[in-house]
């Protein structure tokens, strides 16, 4: 968990892999020939994804870095291929800004079609724009920069149609009491954290227009697996008649797994629900 987000853990990965290759291979002077190399390429990013198992992005990431070092000339030196991964290695931090970019003006657009659909007056309910919902983290600390899910709230802000935005705690890690809260606070936007177990009721006093989330994988028939809690707030959403939205950049989407069942659902440590700085909070010998 020092690196977290798909995206983030996505640019990480290749990152990495960059920093390695350039500080302890020399750019490439450390490989005899060009198939030692791919040999080594490969290998490393084999290794790199299967430290985090759902989120797509650092597979997708590591195939992309592969597929250019096989594509390079079967003449080319090591220098040369390794040359070529870190140009790509290092575009994917501008690339995912700039998806992010994007993803945040379409991802307002389309909240605010969808609650204008739903009553609103040109995408804006009394009050003066839209009071959205979102879970875990999935801003510039989950990201390259700006975020999916907190950056379609950031392009809200930015276009003058945040009224306020919500973010639940995000147990048993607090990724929204820790991070979230953290950027609402440091940009400046009008922003409450509630507990999890506080959406629904949040939901039923009419103070939610709209739900965005993050994922860590979309698969080929539409199933999203992301922060655990994120299905409870679906429902909760299509019971209250709000719309949900999932922000996710491309390389989030997984066209080659057929259903949400299939994905490798990473599990962590019992210590984040058992204790609390250290301290243990439970039960003892309770199941988790």
């Amino acid at each position: 968990m020092v690196v977290r987000g798909a995206p983030a853990i996505g640019c990480t990965g290749a990152l990495a892999l960059a920093v390695d290759l350039t500080n302890n291979r020399g750019g490439g002077t450390a490989f005899a020939d060009r198939a030692e190399a791919v040999t080594y390429i490969n290998t490393t990013l084999d290794y790199l994804v299967t430290s985090r198992p759902t989120a797509v992005n650092l597979a997708d990431t590591a195939n992309k870095l592969k597929a250019v070092a096989a594509a390079t000339q079967a003449s080319a030196s090591a220098t040369e291929v390794v040359a070529a991964v870190l140009q790509v290695a290092e575009a994917c931090l501008e690339e995912d800004i700039a998806a992010n970019r994007a993803m945040g003006a379409f991802g307002a657009d389309a909240l605010c079609e969808a609650v204008a659909e739903r009553g609103g007056v040109a995408g804006r309910p009394a009050g003066g724009g839209l009071r959205v919902l979102t879970h875990c983290n999935t801003g510039s600390l989950a990201t390259a920069g700006f975020g999916t899910a907190l950056g379609v709230i950031r392009a809200l802000h930015e276009q003058g149609k945040l009224a306020h935005a919500y973010c639940t705690e995000t147990r048993p890690y607090n990724q929204g009491a820790r991070l979230t809260a953290f950027e609402l606070v440091h940009d400046g936007l009008p922003a409450t954290l509630i507990i999890d177990s506080a959406a629904a009721a949040l939901m039923a006093s009419g103070l939610v227009d709209a739900v965005v989330v993050g994922a860590d994988r979309v698969v080929a028939n539409g199933d999203t697996a992301n922060k655990i809690g994120t299905y409870a707030l679906a429902i909760y959403a299509k019971y209250h008649d709000i719309p949900f939205f999932v922000a996710a950049p491309t390389t989030t989407l997984d066209p080659d797994m057929a259903t949400g069942a299939e994905i490798e659902i990473e599990q962590r440590s019992s210590e984040e629900v058992t204790h609390f700085k250290g301290l243990r909070v439970a039960a003892e010998n309770i199941q988790v």
